[in-house]
């Protein structure tokens, strides 16, 4: 990926989850947006979460730039969780696990990174989400 800007990585408990929001995100962004990755589900396709899956997912998107990590579930969260924590993992340096609502989180943090945001711009775009009201 030419552009250093920053990654966004989806991960859930489920592959087609994750796939289907990351492609909603872009095409709600404008597409274009490739510095994307979903971690859904676990090695074998089925549902869980795998820490090698996400920390692979943040390996591809990172662009320098930081890395936004959104998780659907608690396990999911706790398993960025403990990646974050585990300093022999190689996760990028400037990875951050966001609390945001999943789907409305990702179109956010999508939309301000392609816009060319920096990380803190794309943490609090994707958190103010929590703000949206559907009624």
């Amino acid at each position: 990926m030419a552009d250093a800007g920053v990654g966004i990585v989806l991960v859930s408990h489920s592959a087609d989850v994750a796939e289907s929001v990351a492609a909603m995100a872009v095409a709600l962004a404008g597409g274009g947006f490739e510095r994307i990755a979903a971690a859904g589900g676990t090695s074998d396709g089925g549902f869980g979460t795998d820490a090698e899956r996400i920390a692979a997912a943040a390996r591809e998107v990172d662009g320098g730039a930081g890395v936004a990590v959104l998780a659907d579930l608690g396990s999911a969260v706790l398993t960025v969780v403990a990646l974050l924590a585990d300093e022999d993992e190689e996760l990028p340096a400037d990875t951050r696990l966001v609390d945001a609502p999943f789907v409305e989180g990702a179109v956010a943090a999508v939309v301000t990174a392609s816009a060319g945001a920096d990380l803190a711009a794309v943490l609090a775009a994707a958190g103010d989400a929590y703000d949206y009201r559907k009624a």
